[in-house]
């Protein structure tokens, strides 16, 4: 069964495995269209160590098809019940920006965890089918649309600032909206209008961040922030990737969103041991 997201303990890092229900996200390996792949790719990731299934029927990349709500639906009830299936306790989140998957997914399978690029901001009914439903809440930071984020790369005082200063007045309109603060949890939105070098200085300075008081998610799982700086291609970033969650747990990770659970996951505890000796 699926595990009650409500009660995820956030003190410790958890490990979140990206299952992605398209043909075409940016990592090839991350791609699952049928449902016994899903389910395959399930099962090998709670195995793995993870705590958070994140399923989504859109993909985000720049440059990704158009999707329409019927086939998003489709990719994500598929990857819903795939869990279902494997049935392993894991909390299920569903990485989409419109309220009407959200509340398909809430009455076919219970409460879920809603991992929103756009914060609410790509539908104005997003926030309120949240808090109707006490569901957590993953609010990304991101500007415009995937077709146009990444000309949208100026920040007048900062990356950071610029994303500090974003999250104080988004938040603040998401608890508006009944949505709980302990229900809130921020995503930086690496490589979402942000250059390779605008992502290096937001991870440098995620504690900026953290200072807000809310959880953070980080997304960094081999993205071309590690691969076009090392020129290398995705299926090379491992070890870059590895890395950054390392570097992201240090300034204050509470989940780290990866596409390689078993390594990631190694990391995870081994940060746990090695920290106690850290001076």
């Amino acid at each position: 069964m699926m595990q009650e997201p409500n009660n995820l303990n956030l003190s410790q890092c958890h490990v979140m495995a990206i299952v992605n229900v398209t043909p075409d996200s940016f990592y090839s390996a991350s791609r699952s269209e049928a449902l016994s792949d899903v389910e395959q790719r399930v099962e090998r990731a709670v195995n793995e160590g993870a705590t958070i299934v994140d399923i989504g029927g859109y993909s985000s990349r720049p440059g990704a098809a158009d999707v329409d709500v019927e086939e998003e639906w489709r990719r994500v009830s598929m990857g819903l019940e795939a869990v279902r299936r494997v049935e392993r306790g894991v909390v299920v989140s569903i990485d989409t920006f419109r309220s009407e998957i959200v509340q398909r997914a809430v009455d076919s399978y219970g409460r879920i965890m809603v991992n929103d690029i756009s914060a609410g901001e790509m539908d104005d009914k997003m926030l309120s089918v949240v808090a109707h439903h006490d569901l957590m809440y993953v609010a990304m930071h991101m500007r415009g649309v995937p077709t146009t984020m990444q000309s949208l790369t100026d920040y007048d005082d900062g990356v950071v600032e610029g994303v500090v200063s974003y999250f104080r007045r988004r938040t603040a309109e998401i608890e508006a909206c009944g949505i709980a603060r302990n229900r809130v949890i921020l995503d930086p939105g690496f490589g979402f209008a942000k250059s390779t070098e605008q992502n290096m200085e937001l991870l440098a300075g995620l504690e900026m961040l953290g200072a807000l008081g809310y959880p953070l998610l980080v997304g960094v799982s081999r993205k071309s922030m590690i691969y076009k700086t090392l020129n290398i291609t995705p299926d090379e970033a491992l070890p870059g990737s590895l890395v950054m969650a390392w570097e992201a747990m240090q300034r204050g990770a509470s989940i780290l969103r990866v596409h390689d659970v078993a390594a990631t996951r190694q990391i995870v505890d081994m940060y746990y041991h090695y920290k106690p000796y850290a001076r």
